[in-house]
């Protein structure tokens, strides 16, 4: 984006209402970003140039005669490919998924209610092939690399709306969490990821992984635009079965409550490190100062165990695999070649366990929520790692070897439970790659989190660096 347009949604709204700019002037700037980028950082599987102007130019229009949809009413958002968006294609990112998934010309809920609140909609970003696949370059499909190293990963599964926001090719975007699937991208592109409760968004229109993980997500510079986009995107569906009845908040009039001052909250820390098998060498300062800006916030910090860790952990890649193989196995038995590497072998392992073996994970998953919620009656939000390695090589990413990198990574423990988790950029490595932690709380407290993430954001700027274009990477090799 060019350097004068807005970089945030809460900006952007402003500069809209203001004069000062237009959404067809921001979806073109998007869209000069993108130019700017891609191919090469694989970004989009499609981008919809036409109907985002003319979608725009409605936008611009409406505001100029004083109907006003609310706070994303002609701001450019990116959707990850596996959610249904009217333009179409859903593909998953998969040669199985087939081209009548989802009925022509209709959106997911979570997508209507973005669009009936004025959003644009400027394409479907890049996904992990059924949101857990490895990247492939064998398979007609973008390779997402991150805009901070071109050589590296974006980070998975919401890889294209990780990296198109950090490069700028939207102001906001959706994604879907199973296992960390917004606040990994979030971390390694070094923008803000929100694993809103479980059921507070409806997953109707999206293509499942693990249907009791399963999570849509914003993307966005930061923890005010979470909350705006939340604002919309939370709420029962009566397609999906598992979303949740309580009553939605106003999450971002909920962080001009404290404006920054979180005196009176206690937060719980456990830096994870007897569960790390690598740290890079920033990163114990990094966390340190995190919690130093929030303790200068006004919240008391107090050192917490996360109960039932490796359990908790275990569970999560149990139920994904099997929950994702009840949803595959006529295709992984039929068309087994047209998987990628990664995902077939991913979806193969989930046909191992045994309907004991998920029973017995779900019962201890149960008593893992209720020994975190007496935790969560002493500290109100918990603060950890999101990884404390940032983004792998992609020349590491090959299925079926051990990845030191995603050992470092600490986004599978909050989805076995189910609490909103935010991912919030707490600077950069030596080699300016960035890091960040997760700040985690109570069922339905999504706005407590939120305000945690806002509060340190108003004394860093971490979250608003930008990467810089650089020329085009190496093509990657395929590796099996």
């Amino acid at each position: 984006m060019a350097a004068d347009e807005p970089l945030t949604i809460v900006e952007a709204g402003r500069a809209l209402r203001a004069g000062t700019t237009t959404s067809r002037a921001l979806v073109q700037a998007v869209q000069a970003a993108a130019d700017q980028w891609e191919p090469d950082l694989g970004i989009f599987l499609a981008r919809f140039n036409d109907t985002a102007l003319q979608a725009a130019d409605v936008a611009d229009q409406e505001l100029a005669a004083g109907v006003d949809r609310g706070p994303l009413h002609g701001i450019p958002l990116g959707v990850k490919d596996i959610i249904a968006t009217a333009e179409g294609p859903t593909t998953a990112q998969s040669l199985v998924l087939e081209p009548d998934w989802t009925v022509a010309g209709q959106d997911a809920p979570v997508v209507a209610r973005l669009r009936n609140a004025g959003a644009v909609i400027v394409g479907k970003t890049s996904t992990n092939e059924y949101a857990i696949g490895m990247p492939d370059a064998s398979k007609p499909f973008p390779i997402p690399r991150n805009p901070w190293d071109r050589e590296r990963w974006s980070g998975g599964s919401s890889a294209g709306t990780g990296n198109g926001m950090a490069a700028g090719a939207f102001l906001g975007g959706l994604g879907t969490d199973t296992g960390g699937s917004v606040r990994m991208p979030a971390a390694y592109c070094g923008v803000t990821g929100l694993k809103a409760t479980f059921g507070r968004v409806p997953k109707s229109g999206c293509v499942p992984l693990g249907y009791t993980l399963d999570g849509v997500g914003p993307l966005a510079r930061s923890a005010a635009d979470c909350a705006l986009m939340l604002s919309v995107m939370a709420g029962p569906d009566p397609e999906d079965p598992m979303s949740a009845w309580q009553p939605v908040e106003d999450y971002f009039s909920a962080l001009s409550l404290g404006a920054g001052d979180l005196t009176g909250v206690r937060i719980g820390v456990d830096n994870l490190d007897r569960f790390t098998a690598a740290t890079d060498d920033a990163w114990p300062a990094l966390f340190s100062t995190a919690l130093d800006e929030l303790r200068a916030a006004g919240a008391t910090i107090v050192d917490v165990e996360l109960p039932l860790f490796r359990e908790l952990v275990t569970i999560q890649s149990l139920t994904m695999a099997s929950e994702s193989a009840a949803y595959h196995m006529p295709d992984i038995q039929g068309r087994w070649a047209d998987y990628s590497v990664g995902a077939r072998y991913f979806f193969a392992t989930g046909t191992t366990y045994s309907a004991p073996d998920y029973i017995q994970a779900q019962r201890v998953r149960r008593v893992g929520q209720k020994t975190m919620a007496a935790l969560l009656t002493e500290v109100d939000l918990i603060v950890t790692p999101t990884s404390t390695l940032p983004a792998p090589l992609l020349a590491e990413m090959v299925p079926r070897r051990p990845r030191v990198s995603l050992s470092a990574l600490h986004t599978f423990y909050w989805s076995s439970l189910g609490n909103p988790t935010m991912s919030v950029p707490v600077g950069f490595t030596g080699a300016g790659l960035p890091m960040a932690v997760q700040v985690s709380g109570r069922p339905f407290e999504d706005a407590l989190v939120l305000r945690a993430g806002d509060a340190y954001q108003r004394r860093t700027d971490f979250h608003l660096a930008r990467p810089v274009p650089r020329p085009a990477a190496a093509p990657i090799a395929v590796s099996a």
